[in-house]
């Protein structure tokens, strides 16, 4: 009867559907009258990469709205994108990579240990990998932990699993 109650934060982003929005995107950037003969591009590279090229700088920028739009359509988060810088490329051509967050960075893990701590609440936060474990003895505490933490925005994008009650 005295069991932890428990849930895991996560971060984790749907390749299958980033792979959708790109090819969306693409279509888009194909078609678009401002677009057309500006050898645009959108790559995913493995499984943790976003390739954006085009002719300058301005384009590059247009074909990163497009591609955003189509992910948010897709209910892929926003928050789990981190843009590099833009750099040149070969025939004065742009190019920016764009890493996809996959997992909580240790950083960021230990910031959300530290606000579940310092909200005096009675649950424990452990860290596991790239993931974070809370359990506590009231499921209603539980509650009151992931609606404080969706309140406080930390700069990722995270998904609450796992509720065991």
């Amino acid at each position: 009867m005295a069991s932890d109650n428990s849930f895991d934060i996560v971060s984790k982003v749907d390749l299958q559907e980033v792979s959708n929005a790109i090819q969306q995107a693409l279509k888009e950037v194909h078609t678009r009258f401002d677009l057309k003969d500006s050898k645009s591009g959108i790559q995913l590279e493995g499984k943790e990469a976003i390739i954006l090229t085009s002719v300058d700088e301005y384009k590059l920028k247009a074909v990163n709205d497009i591609l955003q739009s189509k992910l948010v359509k897709r209910g892929v988060p926003i928050k789990s994108l981190v843009y590099g810088v833009i750099e040149p490329a070969a025939g004065s051509s742009a190019r920016q990579k764009v890493t996809l967050q996959q997992g909580i960075p240790m950083e960021k893990a230990k910031e959300i240990v530290r606000v579940i701590k310092d909200s005096k609440k009675k649950a424990q936060a452990s860290i596991q990998g790239d993931q974070l474990r809370v359990t506590s003895k009231d499921r209603d505490t539980l509650q009151e932990v992931i609606a404080m933490l969706k309140a406080h925005d930390f700069g990722i994008d995270m998904q609450f699993t796992n509720y065991r009650g």
